[in-house]
């Protein structure tokens, strides 16, 4: 008992949590969840595709119905993670209880279990022992990886309003819109570092850790646009949206820049948000061409819009640039919320 309850995470209960740096909100969980779930989906997709027809696209697929499933099951996974603390054995509890949880829930979970995803329209697997096998590999994947390093998420919560406005060392950015601290010069000023609970640095998540949140990001945006593009009747009819796992690079790190562009551009220079877009999307379309340029001089490029109007080698085009004024605003509401989201490390 003693040694389960040595390797359990820190309770998830708010009241137990410190007051300055709770449990992330179940809403904030089901949107990780949900997003982690479609990450697996184009992994686990794109691998077995590429086993059975070598593509260097590595295209995957998901849906949102598949997005709302994760989140559901997560978090009932979840539930049954944080019973460690009662089970007996660890050993026990990490290579069979909570495996066979897993692998339950997620056959359970729809006619389509995560391992039987179609690789592509109008293909078909059959779930068998090999997928039965990698559920319970991702089932120890989820027990001693994920849910052990993302149940220490914190949650810094913004600091009572005070009768005369005074800037709280570490504090994170204000929403926005707000405005946040004047400096000499009218510049704004990006709140300084200082520690959080239990040591964590209340400058939000690590830098590795943002890269891999926006690279995700990048496979849930893809996803939502190319199944609702198909279920719009101009795609090619899939059920299922898709993505490439080239995305995720090429997202997670536009996204980390862009990040840094907001910081410097609204706290540094004070620029308003639409000061800040027209910079955003031109440095997003210059990435966009550049990736482009470097994915098809090895035939590995998923993306084509040369029967677009307003295009430019078929690798950009202006028929898409309401969505990355609209992707852009959102972003720096992720950073906002991602500013106070803290990993505490293990001790």
């Amino acid at each position: 008992g003693g040694e389960a309850a040595a390797g359990a995470p820190e309770p998830l209960s708010t009241a137990e949590a410190p007051a300055a740096a709770a449990a992330l909100p179940a809403w904030m969980r089901l949107y990780f969840y949900g997003m982690h779930g479609i990450t697996l989906d184009v992994l686990v997709s794109s691998v077995r595709r590429f086993a059975s027809s070598p593509d260097l696209r590595m295209l995957g697929f998901s849906s949102p119905y598949r997005c709302l499933l994760h989140s559901l099951t997560h978090l009932a996974l979840e539930k049954v993670y944080l019973q460690q603390r009662r089970c007996p054995s660890a050993f026990l509890f990490n290579f069979l209880v909570y495996p066979s949880a897993h692998v339950a829930l997620q056959t359970l979970a729809g006619p389509a279990p995560l391992l039987g995803l179609r690789s592509g329209p109008g293909s078909r697997a059959a779930p068998g022992t090999l997928d039965l096998a990698l559920q319970y590999v991702l089932a120890l994947y989820h027990c001693h990886v994920f849910l052990k390093r993302f149940l220490r998420l914190r949650y810094r919560r913004q600091p009572e309003p005070q009768q005369h406005q005074r800037h709280w060392p570490g504090a994170p950015p204000a929403p926005l819109g707000a405005p946040a601290p004047a400096v000499a010069g009218g510049r704004r000023r990006l709140p300084r570092d200082s520690r959080g609970v239990g040591g964590a640095s209340s400058h939000g998540l690590p830098d590795l850790l943002r890269f891999l949140f926006f690279g995700m990001h990048g496979f849930l945006d893809e996803i939502f646009f190319t199944f609702f593009f198909n279920l719009l009747g101009q795609g090619d009819g899939a059920t299922s949206g898709h993505t490439s796992l080239w995305s995720f690079f090429m997202y997670g790190s536009c996204s980390f820049v862009v990040e840094k562009l907001y910081f410097h551009l609204h706290y540094s220079r004070g620029w308003n948000t639409w000061k800040r877009v027209p910079i955003y999307v031109i440095f997003i379309y210059v990435w966009e061409l550049s990736w482009g340029l470097g994915l098809r001089t090895c035939g590995a490029c998923s993306w084509d819009y040369s029967h677009y109007p307003l295009n430019f080698m078929g690798l950009i085009t202006l028929m898409y640039l309401p969505g990355w004024i609209f992707l852009s605003v959102y972003q720096d509401l992720l950073s906002n919320v991602l500013w106070r989201v803290q990993y505490v490390p293990t001790k």
